[in-house]
């Protein structure tokens, strides 16, 4: 455990003017708070925050920051208060740790609200103080490295997919790349156990084979450098087991295949010998088309700046280099926090100078609910990225297969309500072209232009999704309103009543609803009925035989079509149709929906990418904005289908079943398709929660020595 004087040297050693009677207090205050308490491991709790301003020490972060991790689970933990912290500490500080704390209580076990909600309080908290979020980081860090000390293994999983699905992005967003590689190395194998062991077992056969390339491709590197009197540092390592898992997982690469498994970094001192030591290493080896990117004159949203280049370097193998400065160097493994090493800009603190973190706020400004703001925070987080400028030079990061239309909406919200078309490379280019790396893109607007539902199918940033939903649900809205209305006028007259929009503002007050419009609207999508309002105004006709239903509109979704023993969770369905979930594509619950109403039959639901879609492109009056809403700890269960090829060897299916259950799916029909002499291709049915639990468990199969690949299938 570091003591206080250890503590008070190593944070002097980067910052002579330290503040030691603040640190000095924390620490004693954190000690005593924290008193007897005792980690899993058996440790003193107070070794943890300790660990974590000692992770904090080693990006010489600023004393605010060493005194915030020092006291970051006081208020949660302990019996200390938000008003003792900012009497001891300053506002500041008691700031800091009371957004940490917020983000303590947040656990990914499900998209519930509570989850949801914590997780948009700590984005205000972040987007005031990136610094709380390099806290928070270093926090879940020390935990991860801990984690062994869990007894549970479901809660070790469950802490390490939160790690993945929040935190590691988190990290990667803000340039901390060697953070991001630790967490998610140190996630992977209580996230995916069987997949974990299968690479690892097959990376160590592939190292030990391989492991003289990387010696040769050094002494190639320096030797080449040396001749042409450049100084360079030539470093090679073993690539990170879950980066490459990723590959083969997302890409469908196989681990054979993979032309990167050592990646080597060249260290120069400025830009100038960047571009020098590329020179010289594209004059030796033969430059692989297509495969350079300049990061530096391009820098990464997170301000990554290096160049990559891949070659054919000594036997024939295809070698990828990275070539930076030593700032660089720095700057792309502690990311934001390098620049109190550099540039010790405090203003740097500000977390929305950041463009991701500001679009995540429109996000959540404008997300219907907060299920909805984490699905596309997540959007915004994950997807690899393409870089686009505008006309006048401004360059635009979005996911990887944005369009138009996304492009529109990263300049500005009315920029894509208002988009008509746009140009790209000054070629006219439709709204839902995808854009590549590179592309200028110029777009068109028209005051008359309002966002059209049918966006939805092809945008994939979240800001667009958001800012198109709500446009649809305000029209739906309106809508509603105006259909309630109508209800409740034919409702009174057929009882003879007179109609005023004073009765029904009078029965909103009784109902808790936000004026006649709020009445209307319940009515017109079938929440109440238009009875239950008669009744509130005129309560006599509650004894009457008038009691039965006159016409009214009321939503009946429990006709919907089942799936196990319980109902379809479907929000944006019309009221009295029947539903039926397609079997062309096999909706899932975690899939983009859209309901096509279909003559005589109702409601069929599709997913948003079903070729079955094609044949209503020119009639979107039949479609339905529809959105998944199982309820917590749904134990409903949905089919879909994969389509696997499997070596033919014994124990192949047998090993694919255990997967299978392992993953706690199950196989419910096995459909065989081709067969020969090594290989022989199935369809199985699997039953599934929804597309995260099926996505699980093809990427589990994918992992395994006897699948050569698998994908899911449609019809």
């Amino acid at each position: 455990m570091i003591r206080q004087y250890e503590l008070i040297d190593m944070v002097k050693a980067y910052d002579p003017e330290l503040d030691e009677m603040l640190l000095n207090r924390a620490y004693v205050f954190s000690m005593k708070a924290h008193g007897m308490q005792k980690r899993a491991s058996g440790d003193p709790y107070f070794s943890h925050p300790l660990e974590v301003a000692g992770i904090l020490t080693e990006m010489q972060l600023d004393c605010d920051t060493i005194v915030t991790a020092l006291l970051h689970d006081t208020i949660e933990d302990t019996v200390a208060t938000y008003e003792q912290i900012e009497e001891l500490f300053g506002v500041d500080i008691a700031k800091m740790v009371d957004g940490v704390t917020k983000l303590s209580e947040l656990e990914y076990t499900s998209e519930t609200s509570k989850q949801a909600e914590n997780f948009r309080k700590f984005l205000l908290a972040m987007s005031n103080d990136i610094r709380v979020l390099l806290v928070k980081l270093a926090d879940r860090l020390h935990n991860m490295r801990t984690l062994h000390h869990i007894s549970k293994p479901e809660k070790r999983a469950r802490i390490s997919r939160e790690t993945l699905d929040i935190y590691a992005p988190l990290a990667e967003r803000i340039g901390m790349q060697e953070m991001m590689n630790e967490l998610e190395d140190l996630s992977f194998p209580h996230v995916y156990p069987e997949a974990y062991e299968s690479i690892m077992k097959r990376l160590d056969y592939l190292y030990a084979n391989t492991e003289n390339i990387r010696d040769e491709v050094i002494n190639e590197l320096e030797k080449i450098f040396a001749q042409n009197f450049l100084e360079a540092e030539v470093i090679g390592r073993r690539k990170h087991p879950y980066s490459i898992w990723k590959k083969i997982t997302y890409r469908d690469v196989s681990l054979e295949n993979q032309a990167d498994l050592f990646a080597f970094r060249v260290i120069v001192d400025d830009v100038e010998d960047c571009y020098k030591a590329l020179g010289v290493i594209h004059n030796v080896w033969q430059a692989v088309p297509g495969l350079l990117k300049d990061y530096i004159s391009m820098p990464k949203p997170n301000g990554y700046q290096s160049i990559h280049t891949v070659v054919i370097g000594p036997q024939r193998k295809r070698i990828e280099v990275q070539i930076r400065s030593t700032e660089m160097d720095i700057i792309a493994e502690k990311g934001v926090a390098a620049h109190w090493r550099y540039k010790n800009d405090a203003s740097k603190k500000d977390g929305v100078h950041y463009r991701w973190l500001q679009d995540l706020l429109e996000i959540l400004e404008h997300a219907a609910d907060p299920e909805e703001f984490l699905e596309h925070t997540k959007i915004a987080m994950y997807q690899n990225q393409v870089f686009c400028f505008t006309p006048k030079g401004e360059l635009i990061n979005l996911p990887a297969g944005s369009t138009v239309v996304d492009f529109a909406y990263a300049v500005h919200t009315k920029v894509g309500d208002t988009c008509v078309g746009g140009k790209v490379n000054g070629e006219p280019a439709q709204l839902k072209r995808k854009l590549s790396n590179g592309d200028q893109v110029e777009i068109l607007t028209s005051k008359a232009q309002k966002p059209h539902q049918s966006w939805d199918k092809f945008v994939v940033t979240g800001k667009a999704k958001v800012a198109i939903r709500r446009y649809t649900r305000q029209q739906q809205k309106k809508e509603y309103i105006e259909l309630g209305e109508e209800i409740l006028k034919h409702s009174f007259e057929q009882e003879k009543r007179e109609y005023t929009k004073k009765a029904i503002t009078a029965a909103a007050k009784k109902m808790n609803l936000k004026g006649s419009g709020g009445v209307f609207e319940k009515v017109g999508n079938g929440e109440i009925s238009d009875r239950s309002v008669l009744e509130i105004v005129f309560p006599s006709l509650k004894d009457s035989n008038a009691s039965k239903s006159h016409g009214s509109i009321v939503l009946d979704n429990k006709r919907s079509h089942k799936a196990g023993d319980q109902h379809l969770p479907i929000k944006g369905l019309t009221p009295g149709l029947p539903v039926h979930i397609s079997k062309c594509c096999h909706p899932l619950p975690g899939d983009r929906i859209i309901g096509i109403i279909a003559t005589g039959k109702g409601i069929m639901v599709h997913t948003i990418d079903c070729q079955a879609l094609d044949v209503y492109t020119e009639t979107p009056e039949l479609w339905l904005d529809l959105s998944w809403h199982p309820p917590e700890n749904s134990a409903e269960i949905f089919v879909a289908r994969v389509d696997l090829h499997l070596k033919h060897v014994t124990g192949a299916l047998a090993s694919v079943l255990a997967i299978v259950a392992q993953d706690e799916g199950n196989v419910s029909n096995v459909i065989f398709n081709e067969r020969s002499a090594d290989v022989f291709r199935i369809e199985l049915d699997l039953e599934v929660r929804d597309v995260k639990h099926l996505t699980s468990i093809i990427a589990a199969l994918r992992a395994s020595k006897y699948v050569s690949s698998v994908e899911r299938a449609f019809a």
